[in-house]
């Protein structure tokens, strides 16, 4: 088995960095075979360096118009009136404002054209990744499922799918395009003034993104705390719904709702330390911008008086510094959305790291089932290796036979039916379908073969006709109405206002027991297996409706290898051999009436059913008599 990786210790370097994340989602950013996105991603950086040519021009067009206007005014000192200064002087500030304007709206328009392009490569990313993320889970173990909460992978898939999307966004539409205007600024400085300008400058953006770097740092600690807290919230709500009877039958909406709030209260603190944190980060970084845009500022003004530069100089560098708040701003965003979509992304990651416990041997075969004979040999099992559920526990079931497993609660019934269909592995010993060992074959091909009727049948949010359909789903229409027939919900499906379109509600909610397990046995008909798992598929539900559901079942195993997991034994009294199994061995082999014979296990697990059923038509019959009485009494 595979154990999942213990959660990071807060400040632990366990999490990936920024490459070797980005080297994991590299392949989906840019996909093998799709040339028409990988165009694209060449046309986005293209554009990048056409948007901040252009960033880079604006500026200059306000030095430039600043000094005309300068010489403007001198030329209007030294004439008598403003009639006199030349026309061609007037012209040269109009033409810098038209090409500011000009250049802004190009910036704007490319930049949104830019986003336009990259984004069905981001989104096409998202999806693939999406998808091998929820391809892989379905993979996985039972155990991996069984140790973990629904709603907690579903909001590491959500998370992840944002997660990539924002980091896709963040490194290619804003950090690189935030370099290349940095590295400009400074070079332009540099060009335009001398190195003093660019020093401060250059110090300017150490100080802050070192500042942004550590107190981010800061935050993402608590960060991982809100969504602790926000994973934890949203299972327990997803587990308290989807157990609305159950906390109805024991009245405990008051204990739902304490314990929903108790992680809501660590939600709540956990948000608020995250705004305080990032109040405090956003002054920090207004305070040193706002001491390196002064410390240029005065630098400016003293070459101004010195005579080393113009009006029109000044303002070029208000202007850039002004233009270089707003990236370096999008660095302290950066920073933090980076780091945030990297926990995201790994938690992703991590779930794609786990090896499925159970997987398919290297050029696997497919099954042939032929006859559909099961055979077990010896087969040991333990979920825990303290505790040994199953000690050599060896059976057939032939070809068109129906065999029957039955035993005391605990005895290791159900956990035949899991290691049939290779949800976990035997320790010892080996499982058969026709001759074939079954670890040795496709895991798709095995269950294939088999269909299964559990005691709990869970049905999809859809429609009765969705579900039925769900057995084999190239089915027909009338295919899934003979089904229906076949499993004795047809009449009840057609009662239905909406026939086979009637949603079943949450996990199946909106049906009977009875009616679920119709339902159930009618995919499995439809799906046509050659070997059949009746798991106690009658012990949840009351007397008349499991002789109902035993009659369609009877009707499914005719002419199919069928292996009969019992709690109640009077379903089981038919059945070609009954396997008495406890404490993880079959203990007695034989027939109904052998088995009564001989006065042993299977004898006293009869004798008290008989027993617990009599006892029960007896209340039964009591409670009726009861309502008899009350309603000769109230009668007038």
């Amino acid at each position: 088995m595979t154990s999942s990786p213990a959660p990071a210790a807060e400040g632990a370097p366990q999490r990936p960095g920024l490459l070797a994340t980005y080297k994991k989602l590299w392949p989906h950013l840019w996909p093998a075979g799709r040339p028409d996105l990988q165009r694209r991603i060449f046309f986005a950086f293209g554009l990048i360096l056409v948007v901040k040519s252009m960033t880079m021009v604006m500026p200059f067009t306000f030095k430039w118009a600043t000094d005309a206007l300068v010489a403007v005014i001198g030329a209007g000192k030294e004439g008598a009136h403003a009639e006199a200064i030349p026309t061609g002087i007037w012209a040269i500030p109009a033409a810098m404002i038209a090409l500011y304007g000009f250049s802004r709206i190009a910036m704007a328009a490319l930049t949104q054209i830019r986003d336009g392009v990259f984004a069905k490569v981001a989104m096409h990313a998202v999806r693939r990744l999406a998808l091998r993320t929820f391809a892989h889970m379905h993979r996985l173990s039972l155990r991996f499922h069984l140790e973990r909460k629904t709603g907690g992978l579903t909001r590491v898939l959500e998370r992840g799918r944002s997660g990539i999307e924002e980091l896709s966004r963040l490194m290619v539409l804003t950090l690189v395009p935030t370099i290349i205007e940095l590295a400009l600024v400074l070079g332009l400085l540099t060009w335009e003034f001398n190195w003093h300008y660019s020093a401060i400058v250059a110090v300017t953006i150490a100080a802050y993104l070192g500042y942004t770097w550590k107190a981010t740092e800061w935050r993402i600690a608590i960060r991982k705390r809100m969504n602790a807290s926000d994973t934890d919230a949203n299972s327990k709500a997803v587990d308290s719904l989807l157990n609305y009877e159950t906390v109805k039958y024991f009245g405990a909406e008051a204990r739902e709702t304490e314990r929903y709030d108790g992680s809501m209260a660590k939600y709540e603190k956990a948000s608020t330390q995250t705004y305080v944190s990032l109040a405090v980060l956003n002054a920090g970084q207004a305070v040193i911008f706002t001491l390196g845009m002064t410390c240029v500022m005065w630098l400016a003004a003293t070459d101004i008086m010195a005579g080393r530069a113009t009006i029109g100089g000044f303002v070029l560098v208000n202007t850039m510094l002004v233009q270089l708040a707003m990236p370096l701003n999008f660095m302290g965003m950066i920073y933090r959305e980076i780091k945030q979509a990297l926990i995201d992304i790994d938690d992703m990651f991590r779930i794609l790291d786990q090896n499925p416990e159970i997987a398919d041997k290297p050029g696997a075969a497919p099954l042939r089932a032929t006859r559909g004979s099961v055979r077990f040999e010896d087969v040991r099992f333990a979920y825990i290796p303290t505790r040994p559920i199953l000690k050599g526990v060896s059976f057939e079931v032939p070809a068109g036979q129906t065999v029957a497993i039955v035993g005391p609660s605990g005895a290791g019934k159900s956990t035949l039916s899991r290691l049939l269909f290779r949800f976990y592995e035997p320790q010892g010993g080996r499982i058969l379908i026709d001759g074939q060992d079954i670890s040795a074959i496709r895991q798709d091909s095995l269950r294939a073969a088999i269909g299964m009727v559990p005691q709990d049948t869970v049905l999809f949010n859809d429609t009765i006709g969705y579900n039925i359909r769900y057995g084999r789903w190239e089915a027909t229409e009338a295919e899934v109405r003979e089904a229906a027939r076949s499993a004795q919900i047809d009449r009840f499906i057609e009662s239905l206002p909406e026939g086979y379109d009637t949603p079943v509600g949450e996990r199946g909610l909106k049906l009977s027991g009875g009616e679920k397990q119709r339902v159930a046995i009618a995919r499995t008909i439809l799906k046509g297996p050659p070997i059949l798992v009746l798991d106690e598929a009658t012990s949840a539900l009351d007397s008349f409706t499991e002789r109902d559901i035993q009659t369609a079942l009877d009707r499914v195993s005719e002419g199919r290898t069928t292996l009969v997991i019992a709690h109640r034994l009077s379903t089981v009294v038919n059945a070609d051999a009954i396997l008495v199994l406890d404490h993880g061995r079959i203990v007695e082999r034989g027939d109904h009436v052998t088995l009564l014979a001989r006065n042993g296990v299977y004898a006293a697990l009869w004798n008290r059913q008989r027993q617990e059923d009599a006892a029960r038509e007896v209340l039964a019959r009591v409670e009726d008599d009861a309502e008899v009485r009350e309603l000769e009494v109230a009668a007038p």
